[in-house]
């Protein structure tokens, strides 16, 4: 340590302070919960992200060396493997394991941070950024404790990328061609989806190389290099082609070959495909359909998920600034800032594809705004810093760049202490996926809306129809399809869905070798049952089909908190399959905040419940109803259930889940519906399904067919 210089100590310090800064304020969720048992699962905390259980599933696996065959366990993943060595080498438990990576992980972004401040020769710069991008409002929302996801390196792997362009660029040494190199092999090995930021930064690099260094030969051995590392080829062969193109770089006689090299590394970029998911990328998040269509003779329209996710939808400005900087006001000051900065030290230009892709959170959804904090965290600190400079004294300046750093923080802190979001699942809920997990074979599917189909593979050790990363609007379909119509029909889709799923990975292998295309299940079952239209073939599941032959179970999670999606699991089958267009949607209405007065119950927006009369006004129409039914829980958690007939000719009818303090007014064909039936009322076909567990947060049936 006596060796190091006094800059060298004064940066390993503020990484130091920055790191352990980051770290203490993400552990107030833990203190702030760290008695609440029902985020507990055998007395360990359970993560808050549903995509984490996915990870978790891949590390459990390659940890335990068991997986089945097609059971979509992401073990190859890097942050499955990542997760799976640390739980291996590490004192913990895999429960601690997961719960404290994103805490430390994502606290690294610290470092290139300090070390981009350190090139500029402002380690202050550094610091102040570093404290305010650690912990700014989205950043730590989708880096906090528990929030187990790629996100924890997704930002801190490109701010290294950008650390080791501007040191490359501002020294041209050769180090930084390998660097940035390994920066790009590892930020695509970690989240394959990097291609669109790291071509940015190739743009931005060949833009300065032919206006502001044209005639510098080492910016084309940085960009051939870069996109080497780029080319949508295995990782390994580009590690490879990387290497050997080092090596080339660094024998000075053969620098006439660069730009043949770079050339010819371009070419190899589009002739793999590489500008392919970049295309894929913005059609899905910036140029959004509400309908895709499935290739196939049938030519068959769904509906589009994006239309459904809250992070990929239009988000207002004052959220999207205080996502990047806690605060309207702090947002402003950091791109003045940042406008500032660059006009200073232009090589922080190259910071802009960070800043862009965050941007586009204002029209692609609020999840891209992680990207443009740290970089506008420089133009915050940049001010702080410039405006301590005119103190007289060196404790003035102190004390301003501490008070002026405090006052951009504040906000992101209040919002941490505020944020007090729920894990997954409770407790209560994971003992009957826990449950369930010693019922069933490994082979067996659980039908349950995508939201849960990580949660019920980790802890269930099952196979789903779909999940977090299944769930186009083709795979959707048939599961909303099952949990939005009567029970008959949702039986027969169930075992046709799960059957054809099987058969569709048999058919998988086969297009290897034999150019097979799988469009979509239902166009499959639509073409095997000898129609042409695929609402024919649906009408016709209402009649005695002959099914394909039972291969394994299949059981229904179905769990009260399914309920306030409703809507949208009904949207995703409430469409005409040929044409596209949408149907008349089913009257779904959900009330937790309502209030009574004498004889009518308020149930909010205008919907009123007159309980004497046995009527309802929606929308300022007075309707009556067909029938009231009222649900309860005994204190042994024995369900019962009293239905009163009022009018039989109405389609209108309301329950009061009484246990849940929840209203719902629904029209016949949403009452009728295999969810309302099978999980608030407990009425079910016996010759179709049985109960397995059946609890006031989840029931779960199996199907008999």
């Amino acid at each position: 340590m006596n060796n190091l210089t006094k800059e060298t100590r004064l940066t390993l310090l503020y990484i130091a302070v920055a790191f352990l800064f980051s770290v203490a304020l993400r552990m107030i969720w833990f203190y702030n919960f760290s008695e609440y048992e029902p985020f507990k699962f055998n007395s360990q905390f359970m993560i808050n992200t549903n995509d984490g259980y996915y990870w978790a599933e891949g590390a459990r696996d390659i940890l335990s060396g068991v997986t089945q065959e097609n059971d979509l366990s992401p073990i190859t993943t890097a942050a499955s493997q990542l997760t799976a060595l640390f739980a291996y080498i590490l004192p913990f438990s895999f429960e601690s394991v997961i719960l404290f990576m994103p805490v430390f992980l994502s606290s690294l972004v610290v470092v290139p941070i300090i070390l981009i401040a350190k090139s500029l020769e402002n380690l202050e710069l550094g610091l102040v950024a570093a404290l305010l991008a650690s912990i700014a409002w989205s950043y730590y929302n989708r880096t906090m404790i528990g929030y187990f996801d790629t996100d924890m390196l997704n930002i801190v792997l490109p701010m290294f990328l950008l650390w080791s362009i501007i040191w490359a660029v501002k020294t041209n040494e050769d180090k930084y061609l390998i660097i940035t190199a390994i920066d790009i092999l590892i930020y695509r090995w970690w989240y394959p989806q990097s291609y669109s930021l790291e071509l940015s930064f190739f743009g931005l690099v060949l833009l300065y190389a032919l206006i502001w260094d044209r005639k510098n030969i080492y910016n084309y051995k940085l960009l051939a290099i870069m996109m080497l590392a780029m080319i949508g080829l295995e990782g390994y062969i580009r590690a490879i082609l990387v290497l050997g193109v080092f090596y080339i770089c660094r024998q000075k006689q053969f620098d006439r070959y660069v730009y043949y090299i770079l050339g010819a590394s371009i070419v190899l970029f589009f002739a793999s495909g590489g500008f392919n998911p970049i295309w894929a990328h913005l059609k899905g998040y910036v140029f959004k359909d509400a309908l895709s269509v499935a290739e196939g003779g049938l030519k068959l329209h769904f509906y589009s998920v994006v239309q459904t996710v809250r992070e990929a939808g239009h988000i207002p400005f004052e959220m999207f600034a205080n996502r990047i900087s806690g605060h309207v006001v702090t947002f402003v000051v950091s791109v003045a800032g940042f406008i500032y900065l660059a006009y200073k030290h232009k090589i922080m230009l190259f910071g802009l594809p960070l800043i862009g892709l965050g941007f586009l959170a204002y029209v692609g959804g609020l999840r891209f705004t992680i990207y443009a904090v740290p970089v506008l965290a420089f133009g915050a600190a940049f001010l702080i810093t410039e405006a301590a400079r005119f103190m007289p004294s060196k404790r003035l300046k102190f004390l301003a760049v501490t008070a002026l750093s405090m006052a951009v923080l504040y906000p992101n802190i209040v919002h941490i202490q505020e944020y007090r979001v729920p894990t997954v699942f409770n407790a209560d809920e994971v003992e009957v996926l826990d449950t369930l997990k010693n019922r069933v074979d490994r082979e067996d599917y659980v039908v349950a809306w995508w939201d849960y189909g990580y949660p019920l593979r980790y802890y269930s050790d099952v196979k789903t129809l779909i999940d977090g990363g299944k769930h186009s609007g083709a795979v959707n379909f048939p599961v909303s399809f099952m949990l939005t119509n009567p029970q008959n029909v949702s039986a027969k889709m169930a075992r046709l869905d799960v059957e054809y799923t099987e058969k569709s990975f048999i058919k998988e292998e086969l297009g290897k070798d034999k150019n097979l295309t799988i469009f979509s299940n239902i166009e499959e079952m639509t073409k095997a049952y000898g129609f042409s239209d695929t609402n024919d073939f649906l009408l016709s599941l209402q009649t005695d089909i002959k099914l394909p032959k039972k291969t394994r179970d299949i059981y229904l999670y179905l769990p009260y908190r399914m309920l306030d999606i409703y809507p949208t699991v009904e949207m995703f089958s409430n469409i005409n399959l040929m044409d596209g267009k949408m149907k008349k949607h089913p009257l779904f209405y959900l009330s937790k905040m309502f209030k009574q007065e004498q004889n009518i119950v308020n149930l909010g927006q205008g919907v009123l419940f007159d309980m004497q009369k046995g009527t309802v006004i929606i929308n300022n129409q007075t309707l009556p109803i067909k029938r009231f039914v009222q649900t309860s829980y005994d204190k042994s958690m024995k369900f019962s259930k009293n239905i009163q007939m009022a009018n039989p000719a109405s389609d209108i009818t309301i329950i009061y889940m009484s246990s849940f303090n929840t209203f719902l007014v629904v029209d016949e064909k949403t009452y009728n519906s295999l969810y309302i039936q099978l999980m608030v009322l407990e009425e079910y076909d016996k010759t179709l399904f049985e109960e397995i567990i059946m609890t006031p947060h989840a029931k779960v049936y199996r199907l008999k067919v």
